[in-house]
């Protein structure tokens, strides 16, 4: 285990990049453009005579089925967008504020997609007087494209189901990451259906131009900020496995060293998706956040044994190569607003935080941790914290010990009687002036974050992001 923070060498001042907060109008910019495009194809069905087919009901039910289906096709391009990690809208947001939207969107792209296929189904229907299993079976059989939209909704329907909360306790990342590559087939087998069969796309010249500018942005995006740039990042730099250390029972550190990587714009707080190039199953990428402050040198992650993605960290031999998406995250110091911080933290959620505390600029005794663990054996770090106790005036409290069973706590059993609040707003009188970093679990940082919004911590400067999926 290291005795030092990696980025502070004897005669040497440890690097420090400053991160920088993303202009505020991105994020405005990146909303009007979701919004302005649902208003768009909204329009392009008006201007086609969309309000007016309403009259009947046969031409309506079409007419419903057709502003669906072009909804749901904006919808389910701005989903792809999303997911593309351009970095403007993934500076703006957050990965796991951008993967909630996601999310909202593809549910509600699907369920317009479902009510698209039985609004025309039923017009359709209606207008040729044919009953509803005869006419679904003539449009999937003998319409342009339709056999292939079909193909393209039950990869849809695939993404979905493995989507839904409970289905994704079931899978492991590197499962749920490989089926969730169908929704990109998925779009594409939709395509030569909208533009062979829908009106709505080719009606008119603006509609035209419109979709294929809409297609084209969102397979640019996809192939510039999923695989071009992070291909050009892992040539470029050329990351290899340095060495690997145990830190703990089950905890492991892999240190990292490449080319040039005082160029590569990453700041502590911030994570990589990993592939390392060793063994079976080394092309499902797998987050981790950084644990060290980089220094341009080298850089370091640290993973607990959850699953085969990070029980396969043990067993890396030095020089493996490595290639890597991101950086990517927002919970670094670009987000903060106060001269103060307190970082809470839990188990493994620690790394981030303790690479933060290694970077960000403070006085000393203006900078507090909160670190939970259950057994004094769990605590990872413990030297190189007490160092930066030592040399930069952070306060830590350890907070060991079982969760409490008789109430919510982010607290251990031995707190069980003084209300959270008060414990913190003790050890921390003016926590209100601080901004509060969050990491851990989702239910317990849930808990933290309430705790520092009971003693006056304002919502803007409590900051916590998880790797959502």
């Amino acid at each position: 285990m290291s005795t030092v923070p990696l980025s502070i060498r004897p005669g040497e001042a440890p690097a420090r990049r400053r991160a920088r907060p993303a202009p505020r109008w991105w994020r405005d910019a990146a909303g009007l453009v979701a919004w302005a495009t649902v208003l768009f194809v909204t329009a392009l069905w008006v201007s086609d005579g969309g309000v007016r087919q309403l009259g009947s009901a046969a031409s309506g039910l079409t007419s419903a089925g057709r502003l669906t289906g072009l909804v749901s096709a904006a919808l389910l391009l701005l989903q792809v967008l999303l997911m593309a990690r351009i970095p403007w809208v993934e500076r703006s947001y957050g990965q796991d504020a951008l993967a909630r939207r996601h999310r909202l969107t593809g549910f509600t792209s699907f369920v317009l997609l479902c009510l698209h296929l039985v609004l025309i189904s039923l017009g359709y229907a209606a207008t040729d007087r044919t009953g509803l299993i005869a006419e679904v079976w003539d449009l999937v059989t003998t319409y342009p494209g339709m056999l292939l939209a079909t193909a393209g909704t039950a990869a849809l329907v695939l993404v979905v189901v493995t989507s839904v909360r409970a289905a994704r306790r079931r899978l492991r990342y590197e499962s749920w990451h490989l089926l969730h590559l169908y929704a990109y087939l998925g779009a594409g087998l939709a395509l030569p259906h909208q533009l062979w069969t829908g009106t709505d796309f080719t009606g008119s010249a603006a509609a035209t131009a419109f979709w294929w500018t809409a297609y084209a942005a969102a397979a640019a995006a996809m192939l510039v900020f999923r695989v071009a740039l992070p291909l050009t990042r892992s040539l470029r730099h050329r990351l290899v496995v340095d060495r690997v250390v145990r830190e703990g029972d089950g905890v492991v550190s892999v240190h990292l060293r490449g080319r040039r990587l005082e160029a590569l714009p990453v700041v502590a707080g911030q994570f990589f998706v990993w592939r390392f190039r060793h063994g079976t199953g080394w092309t499902r990428g797998k987050p981790f956040s950084l644990s060290a402050a980089p220094d341009g040198r080298r850089l370091r992650i640290t993973a607990r044994d959850l699953g085969p993605g990070s029980a396969r960290l043990a067993t890396l031999p030095a020089g493996t190569p490595v290639w890597f998406e991101g950086p990517y995250g927002t919970l670094t110091g670009a987000v903060r607003t106060g001269r103060k911080i307190t970082m809470l933290a839990s188990g493994i959620g620690i790394t981030p935080l303790r690479a933060l505390l290694e970077e960000l600029p403070y006085a000393p005794g203006d900078a507090v941790l909160f670190y939970r663990f259950a057994a004094p054996a769990q605590a990872l770090f413990r030297h190189e914290l007490e160092h930066l106790a030592r040399t930069r005036g952070v306060r830590i409290h350890y907070l060991p010990g079982h969760r409490a069973h008789d109430r919510v706590s982010w607290l251990p059993t031995g707190y069980a009687p003084v209300p959270d609040h008060t414990v913190l707003r003790h050890l921390v009188p003016d926590i209100a002036e601080h901004d509060v970093y969050v990491c851990g679990p989702t239910a317990w940082a849930g808990v933290a974050i309430e705790c520092a919004s009971r003693c006056g911590v304002p919502r803007q400067r409590i900051h916590f992001e998880q790797f959502a999926w």
